[in-house]
């Protein structure tokens, strides 16, 4: 609710890494991991919008942040196909009005 993500092993409470407000205060509604690509991961605030996380190309801060303006976005989820190697990876968006929207991601956050 703060906009605080934890990473935790499953075997202890204790986060593995801590990110504080990482969307500056906003409520993270959504999180998912990149099915395509295992250091990768896509958090939706209530502001609309998405930060993507790459650990391996930053563990600090995320490495981009997407504003959808249009109307709230509700949630989102991914969708792709791991056990091919197109990096063919989209978020799926959905909107406050009921609309869905699909957006494919660049492919240097996409590629296995």
């Amino acid at each position: 609710s703060d906009g605080s993500i934890r990473l935790h092993q499953m075997t202890s409470e204790y986060p593995l890494m801590q990110w504080n407000d990482s969307t500056k205060g906003q409520p993270i509604i959504a999180l998912q991991w990149a099915l395509t690509r295992p250091a990768v991961f896509f958090a939706l605030d209530a502001s609309s919008n998405i930060y993507i996380w790459n650990l391996l190309e930053n563990d600090l801060l995320p490495v981009a942040k997407q504003t959808i303006p249009s109307e709230k976005v509700v949630t989102m989820t991914l969708l792709g196909e791991p056990e091919k190697a197109n990096g063919l990876l989209g978020i799926v968006l959905a909107k406050e009005s009921g609309q869905i929207d699909i957006q494919y991601v660049k492919k240097k956050w996409a590629l296995p």
